[in-house]
């Protein structure tokens, strides 16, 4: 045993040992535990005598990877001053680069005594290391060959949320080992189909390790969704087959050789250790005080995430846990972008959010990390939380308005035009500041929290009584549709009409300015019975039901992303305005009713405007020589069945219905004359195409 080093944070084989470094200002001393080949005896107890600042280190010679290690913390218990450590409790590394074994809910992973009359004031002095992970000892190291990123541009990007095991578990043609696996969700069944699809970046929901709360375990359900990370560094043991972060590695290298980019959905306000009845398996017995925001001068958490605890962003080592995590899992795992869970958290200052705040800065800053994709979900529940619009460059932002304004918009809600039309160029109003872009706005319809696309049409109430909470939890406002009838039906009439609002919904999203975003699942027509909040639900009602694939609505999706990718005025990234442009003093942006029309503010507001078109152009702040005479025209129609007046064309060009919500099969149609009719509750793409005289019919 040596010294070693107290850079860098964690454990390091460099060779000859491993160097042990772990960061606690308020510990009397800590001691590192190494356990048998097993990982289950604990065979040694080693004092870290140096101290370097607040980082305590200490090196040994001859350990290996595969080594199995905890950390004893001693110093005061002291609650109702932010003290917890409790040297009985066997504790985690936050830097552990892999997590063994599974935490078991007993009263001995809890610093305090369960059942005592002073709760979380008492002291257990129970040991808990035969109920909690051990942190492994890893080589990181690995064979990426020729592994470049994808690089994917914003303006050709579609993001496709998905969920490692539901994904995955019921996956056609994939061996068992790979489902419910990294190695399953990058096999080349899901490739092809990803590929077909158009979908340019997968969006991994948490991969980050983390547990199974004490409530869900009582109930039969575990964390499915895995929003409570416990180990920011180390993948998910139950995604593995052979407990190796190589089988991560060789997921990303996959993905990057099919074109595929890998964004990592991150958890980094919160930790899975709850409120102050939680237990103590890492940060709370490392250093309580510097690890969270604590209130009442220090006994209990700041609850902006509704977990229990908030992390403390504000702290350097904090805010240095969090950088070290994200720029390990670009430089050692090559993943290309992160969705910031609740973000707001992480933007707090003392005086509320600030996008200048130092986490933000200090990513701005990063010549790592400023070069990935950043995704922020723009709110918590703190006070001024909701904080959409906000956020500096380079962030997207997930455009929950967006979300409910084209929800009530095809539900048929009245008034809702004029918020479709502003959904339909990006949510400028909210986002065209400070030099951003119009693909800032993440466009969805639904993600992995609520409903599916196929009950979004088939339900108007949730219907979560599975997970065992009387149907309490999960959002009332839905803004679905049952059209006649709640849950599935025999009625021809209305499974026809749910289609279609499915594609609708599909259509609005692909056409409007912004970021698609596609949930999985989604473009198979996938349900879970009106659930709305499957966090526990690790079953077959949680998984994607590749069984019941709908194939109509598959293949209307491949021909979205076809027509979005050969569309450039589809995917600009400078926002319109109907300003004319420098090239030609056309406008870039012109909206018509279906008589040809354009509308007055009145007609916008006015209930009764069921429908509106649009003529889309190069943004007038295109410089002339890189905008392109491309124009496309657009009618959402959520009214009857009616007629719209096509925009007039050169005499050697004509108009194109390329694409029909109320007939999805039909392929590209010339338009000879200028009034075409448009179907009840559709949505219709024309697109310019030259003509010759042989043409005319």
């Amino acid at each position: 045993m040596s010294a070693g080093r107290p850079s860098p944070i964690g454990a390091t084989f460099d060779g000859e040992g491993v160097n042990f470094a772990v960061f606690s200002e308020h510990a009397e001393q800590v001691e590192l535990c190494l356990f048998d080949s097993d990982g289950w005896i604990e065979i040694a107890r080693i004092p870290l005598m140096e101290r370097d600042g607040d980082v305590w280190h200490i090196h040994i010679a001859g350990l290996t990877p595969g080594t199995a290690y905890g950390y004893r913390v001693h110093g005061p218990y002291d609650p109702e001053n932010g003290h917890r450590f409790n040297p009985n409790k066997l504790l985690l590394d936050p830097y552990a680069k892999r997590l063994t074994g599974d935490l078991a809910w007993n009263d001995a992973v809890m610093g305090y005594t369960i059942g005592a009359k002073t709760a979380d004031l008492s002291f257990d002095r129970r040991d808990s290391a035969r109920y909690v992970p051990r942190s492994v000892v890893v080589d990181p190291s690995f064979q990426w060959g020729n592994d470049t990123p994808p690089e994917i541009s914003m303006s050709e990007t579609l993001i496709y949320e998905a969920h490692i095991k539901g994904m995955t578990a019921e996956f056609p043609g994939l061996r068992r080992n790979e489902r419910g696996r990294f190695l399953g969700m990058a096999s080349e069944p899901v490739l092809e189909h990803l590929t077909k699809l158009g979908v340019t970046t997968v969006q991994l929901m948490p991969v980050h390790a983390f547990l199974d709360d004490k409530f869900l375990v009582d109930a039969n359900l575990s964390n499915y969704w895995g929003y409570q990370s416990i180990g920011f560094f180390a993948p998910e043991p139950r995604y593995m087959d052979a407990a190796g972060i190589w089988e991560f590695q060789t997921m990303v290298r996959r993905f990057h050789a099919a074109g595929i980019e890998v964004i990592l959905d991150v958890v980094y306000n919160h930790s899975g250790e709850g409120n102050h009845l939680g237990p103590t398996l890492s940060f709370r017995g490392l250093d309580n005080l510097s690890y969270y925001r604590l209130l009442d001068g220090g006994r209990h958490y700041v609850n902006d995430t509704g977990t229990g605890n908030t992390l403390n962003v504000r702290h350097p080592m904090v805010l240095r846990m969090i950088m070290d995590s994200l720029r390990y899992w670009v430089e050692v795992m090559h993943v290309d972008g992160f969705r910031f869970d609740l973000a707001t958290v992480l933007g707090r200052e003392i005086e509320g959010f600030n996008r200048n705040g130092g986490f933000l800065d200090a990513l701005g800053q990063d010549p790592v990390l400023n070069r990935v994709k950043l995704i922020a979900e723009p709110w918590d529940l703190g006070p001024g939380g909701y904080q959409l619009g906000n956020w500096p460059h380079p962030f997207l932002e997930f455009n929950d308005r967006f979300r409910d304004g084209i929800r009530k918009f095809w539900r048929g809600d009245a008034g809702m035009t004029g918020k479709l039309g502003r959904c339909l160029l990006g949510s400028a109003d909210t986002f065209d500041h400070s030099g951003r872009a119009a693909t800032s706005s993440i466009n969805f319809v639904t993600c992995h929290d609520g409903m599916t696309l196929r009950d979004l049409v088939s339900y108007d109430q949730k219907h979560n009584t599975a997970n065992g909470e009387n149907n309490r939890d999960g959002t009332n406002s839905n803004h679905s549709d049952n059209m006649g009838v709640e849950g599935p039906t025999d009625d021809a009439d209305i499974a026809a009409a749910r289609a279609q609002r499915q594609r609708n919904f599909l259509a609005t999203s692909f056409l409007s300015q912004g970021t698609p975003f596609l949930l999985s699942g989604d473009e198979i027509g996938n349900t879970q019975s009106g659930n709305n909040n499957t966090f526990g639900q690790d079953n077959p009602l949680g998984w994607v039901n590749w069984a019941d694939t709908d194939d109509e609505l598959l293949e209307f999706v491949r021909r979205l992303t076809r027509l979005r990718r050969d569309n450039k005025v589809l995917r600009q990234t400078r926002f319109l305005h109907s300003r004319p442009r420098s090239k030609d003093g056309k406008p870039d942006v012109f909206w018509r009713l279906p008589n040809g029309q354009p509308p007055t503010r009145e007609e916008w507001e006015d209930p009764n405007t069921k429908a509106i078109c649009v003529e889309l152009r190069t943004s007038s702040t295109t410089p002339p020589y890189a905008a392109s005479d491309d124009v496309i025209f657009l009618v959402f129609n959520t009214g009857p069945a009616m007629e719209a007046l096509l925009p007039p064309c050169a005499p050697d060009r004509t108009w194109e219905k390329t694409l029909d919500t109320a007939t999805p099969a039909d392929g590209p149609i010339c338009i000879f004359g200028r009034d075409v009719p448009v179907a009840a509750a559709s949505v219709c793409v024309f697109t310019l195409t030259p003509i010759t005289q042989e043409d005319f019919p």
